[in-house]
């Protein structure tokens, strides 16, 4: 493994673990407040998104015409910028919303460079370790970040700010490297042929879909949880959901960790049956009224999530790397993933309005998980991934 990516995984760790303090020191603010209505948290997360879907056409070419270790220093500036919005207590959903703007620059860069320092032969590994320290990150930073928030939200917004300077710092040590050449036709124009261009292939079509289709279900969970647990487990801060959600975050990094033995990039197909899992076990969830089985059951949810996006991002990367250019690709999956996420948080938005039970909306998540899984596998080839680059 090039020694070139520890310091992409110094710096992955810092911004995620910001990113996920400053979430909960989010719904820590909301939770305080006696005035937002219930439907604030997943409208939160819907801004957050909105970036993702709006600036897609844009961040994938700009992380493929520039050097992409730098791209990630201006997304790392940026997202502290909402922070210290948030901490001059400017309105939530605009101060995250631009939080959402840096961190949409910061994913095609993040994830581009990896073929770069990696190459095909680790690409999977890199992909697992990038993962496995991005879990760990989430894991850490929404705990501090719950802890710190629910004994002051200033100091939580100060380390969140901290933090992404510290990542920006260490990006510095990675190489300065342009992928290709500025494009000549219109930004916009070329992202709607790249789109054309990426879906002529089964395995790339895959990777899209099934991508969109776990972070639409991971978003998901997420807010229902937010509203479940103080129901059903009566967890009382954010604190308490923040513990809960570890064991789903610790599940990921040891699927993240065992599945490059178990699904190479060759046997892409394989990631379909963690995904029918994950739906069976989030199935499982809605009927669990204790705490130990819930962590139990959140555990292999992320456990399957793990082994089901690990490869996809890699054969993403892969495919695009010899296409479209390997930051396009994750700036489409994003775009695509986003989009899915916007749009499963905004029903869950809306129902949570009309009083809709989240252990209902869990049970609904499940079995569309499994139904849709289904559907977008049904057609994956059997073939070798290098047949189709």
């Amino acid at each position: 493994m090039n020694k070139q990516i520890y310091p992409l995984l110094i710096a992955q760790f810092l911004s995620a673990f910001a990113d996920n303090a400053i979430l909960f020191t989010v719904i820590a603010m909301i939770m305080h407040s006696h005035d937002l209505p219930t439907w604030y948290v997943p409208a939160l997360q819907s801004a957050f998104l909105i970036a993702f879907v709006v600036l897609a056409p844009w961040v994938g070419g700009f992380a493929d015409n520039q050097a992409k270790s730098r791209v990630l220093i201006i997304a790392n500036l940026i997202k502290a910028v909402g922070a210290g919005l948030l901490l001059c207590k400017v309105e939530p959903l605009i101060a995250y919303c631009i939080v959402g703007v840096g961190a949409a620059i910061y994913s095609p860069a993040k994830y581009g460079i990896l073929p770069e320092l990696a190459g095909h032969e680790f690409l999977v590994k890199a992909n697992s370790w990038i993962e496995g320290s991005t879990i760990l990150a989430i894991l850490l930073g929404m705990v501090v970040g719950a802890k710190l928030a629910d004994y002051s939200v200033t100091i939580a917004l100060g380390l969140t700010i901290a933090l992404f300077i510290a990542s920006a710092c260490f990006t510095l040590f990675l190489p300065v490297r342009i992928a290709k050449a500025p494009l000549t036709s219109p930004q916009l124009v070329e992202f709607v042929k790249q789109i054309g261009q990426f879906f002529t292939t089964p395995r790339s079509r895959f990777a899209i879909l099934g991508a969109s289709l776990f972070w639409a279900s991971a978003a998901t969970l997420r807010v229902i949880i937010v509203a479940w647990a103080p129901l059903v487990l009566m967890s009382k801060n954010a604190t308490e959901i923040a513990q809960l959600t570890l064991f789903l975050a610790i599940g990921i990094i040891a699927g993240s960790a065992i599945v490059p033995r178990l699904i190479p990039l060759e046997h892409l197909r394989r990631v379909r049956m963690p995904a029918y899992i994950m739906a069976v076990f989030i199935g499982i969830l809605s009927f669990t009224h204790s705490l130990m089985p819930a962590r139990c059951m959140l555990f292999v949810i992320g456990m399957m999530g793990g082994m089901f996006i690990v490869p996809i991002n890699a054969a993403l990367q892969e495919l695009g790397q010899h296409s479209i250019g390997s930051g396009s690709a994750v700036a489409l999956q994003n775009f695509f993933q986003n989009l899915a996420m916007l749009l499963a948080v905004g029903a869950y938005t809306y129902a949570t309005a009309q009083l809709v039970d989240p252990v209902m909306a869990m049970q609904t998540l499940a079995g569309l998980l499994f139904i849709l899984t289904f559907l977008i596998a049904i057609k994956l080839p059997k073939n070798s991934l290098k047949q189709e680059i």
